[in-house]
């Protein structure tokens, strides 16, 4: 059994869509835990704010397996695969952590490396999982998330509401 840390983000139609690819995440993965969702600036581009937050689930599945069903659910969220990098997303998801896996393979490090240097990964990661202990830089989701924020203490997350209807 892998405990697995998937971040999700979108800028188009955010909470419609962060509600779908929790639904469907359900779906194939429950029980989730969830983090709550929290509005940024968009990063790398000129774009509407994203809504980001940070799911958690365990599973039998291989880590290819897992990728092949979050690429489904961002799929049935809108996403084209052949979309810009640096663009504005219906949805992604993206593997953090995979257990304490550690690889590096074409399209794909792990741990994620945005999980170190991104406060809207970091900070709804370490509220879910503040326990787990980063592969590679062996301190605690809390720990890193204190210190990234003595560090970026101006990088305003904003608490978004998921149930709100409009």
């Amino acid at each position: 059994m892998s405990d697995v840390l998937v971040a999700a983000g979108s800028n188009v139609d955010p909470v419609a869509n962060l509600r779908r690819a929790l639904d469907l995440l359900a779906r194939e993965f429950a029980p989730l835990q969830v983090s709550r969702a929290y509005a940024n600036a968009a990063v790398g581009f000129e774009g509407d704010d994203f809504v980001n937050l940070a799911v958690r689930f365990d599973t039998h599945l291989p880590m290819r397996e897992v990728i092949d069903r979050l690429h489904a659910a961002e799929a049935a969220c809108g996403r084209a695969r052949t979309a810009p990098k640096w663009a504005p997303r219906t949805m992604d998801l993206d593997v953090l952590l995979f257990g304490d896996l550690v690889c590096a393979e074409p399209g794909l490090t792990l741990p994620r490396p945005d999980l170190l240097r991104r406060p809207y990964m970091l900070g709804p990661a370490a509220e879910i999982a503040p326990e787990i202990v980063h592969p590679t830089a062996r301190r605690t989701l809390a720990e890193l998330w204190r210190d990234m924020q003595l560090r970026e203490p101006s990088h305003e997350l904003r608490v978004v509401d998921l149930a709100r209807t409009t």
